[in-house]
């Protein structure tokens, strides 16, 4: 048989095509223990298995399973440019987290995607570090994920990350807004920054207008630029189920993506909308100059960013007290910033 001109006469490998599968089993091995210190006892397998096990506690009575999966975005960009990769791990729990808290479930497990051009160790283990770390401060289990390496696919040093989080809460618990009535109060509780939301403008203001670095010392924010945006997304669950257990909640909205304008009514029953009163609580320095750089309309910037307020809170006027008092014992900073009225699902700037 003629031998093909084109073929190579020394053995190719895996390797030689960009994916050291050796390198990536001892990488793997390496952050195994990261997930086991987040293991509670759900958990029915191990690290490295073609799927995760979990066991709901025999606790409830009618469980609900609530999922959701998100991403980091853009805000991956500036962790490139900055070398921090440790953070972004608790910005994608704590999201995920945050979007399953508002219909009042408990975080159970969470499984990770990481993907990459090329495996770097070092970065991988931060990365999962964070995540493990943020897992564990939720009580959450890290019970699994995929990292794979693509080579040509991302460009050298950048890689992207998503995971997917369950929690669970009893049918009868289910928050979903049903509950909310004309004259209810709107609680904010405020964000760390932007979050994990609004980082394409953002990055486009900063970089692009005003020519920033990440090192670019700021005097109106008080900050460095890279320092500002790489701040973490918080997680809510540990003062909600406190708000929870004490009955003084109708509806929650975790501000991301589309901010107040369009989270809130996401959480509203048919014939409410929602007053809000701009200027009740503090909008941070950073929204207020990213504003000012681009000229960006306030309804812009109401419908891209959190504009310093990372979950709303929809409380029945009459337990309007009660919450307060919770809040004030917890030490949790919160804004009465609006009231619910007739309407149809929509957020009124007052």
């Amino acid at each position: 048989m003629a031998q093909n001109p084109n073929s190579s006469s020394t053995p190719i490998t895996y390797a030689d095509a960009g994916v050291n599968i050796d390198q990536a089993n001892r990488t793997k091995q390496r952050i195994k223990y990261l997930a086991h210190k987040t293991f509670t006892k759900g958990v029915l397998s191990e690290i490295g298995g073609f799927g995760g096990l979990y066991s709901v506690d025999k606790k409830y009575l009618d469980p609900v399973l609530v999922s959701s999966v998100d991403g980091v975005g853009t805000k991956l960009k500036v962790a490139f440019e900055m070398n921090m990769h440790h953070t972004i791990g608790a910005d994608l729990v704590n999201h995920c987290v945050n979007d399953i808290a508002v219909q009042g479930a408990a975080p159970l497990f969470f499984m990770d995607y990481l993907a990459s051009g090329k495996l770097e160790p070092e970065v991988t283990e931060k990365i999962i570090a964070g995540l493990a770390e943020a897992c564990k401060h939720n009580g959450c289990a890290l019970i699994g994920g995929e990292t794979a390496e693509m080579p040509g696919f991302y460009p050298n040093g950048e890689y992207d990350l998503a995971g997917f989080i369950v929690g669970v809460v009893e049918r009868e618990k289910i928050i979903n807004g049903k509950s909310v009535e004309i004259g209810d109060c709107v609680l904010g509780l405020p964000s760390n920054g932007l979050h994990t939301n609004g980082y394409s403008l953002a990055r486009k203001l900063l970089f692009e207008i005003a020519g920033y670095s990440p090192e670019t010392f700021v005097s109106e924010i008080k900050n460095k630029v890279g320092n500002e945006l790489m701040r973490t997304h918080r997680s809510y669950w540990s003062i909600i189920r406190k708000m929870i257990a004490g009955d003084c909640v109708a509806a929650l909205a975790h501000i991301t993506g589309g901010g107040i304008t369009e989270n809130l009514p996401r959480v509203l029953p048919k014939g409410t909308s929602a007053i809000v009163e701009y200027g009740t609580w503090p909008v941070p320095p950073i929204f207020e100059h990213l504003q000012r750089l681009g000229n960006v309309d306030k309804e812009e910037m109401l419908r891209t960013f959190n504009m310093g307020l990372g979950m709303l809170v929809v409380v029945p006027a009459k337990k309007f007290k009660k919450a307060q008092t919770l809040l004030e014992r917890a030490s949790e900073k919160f804004y009465s910033v609006g009231r619910i009225v007739k309407g149809e699902r929509k957020v009124i700037y007052s």
